[in-house]
């Protein structure tokens, strides 16, 4: 369970950028929005990988 606390904690941590560009047009937080959701593709994609090796091992 710790990778999706990891995914939490990555989504909670952009919340306040969300709000700057959404709400202000930071780009500055825009540019940290789009990184911080890189970070995330980067994650999920780790675990759906995680994910499908302890799957096939059980076999």
């Amino acid at each position: 369970m710790s990778r999706f606390t990891e995914v939490k904690e990555l989504v909670d941590s952009l919340e306040d950028d969300f709000a700057k560009f959404y709400e202000k047009g930071n780009k500055a937080a825009g540019t940290r929005v789009r990184n911080g959701m890189q970070a995330i593709k980067t994650l999920a994609q780790d675990i759906r990988k995680e994910v499908t090796d302890i799957k096939n091992s059980e076999k």
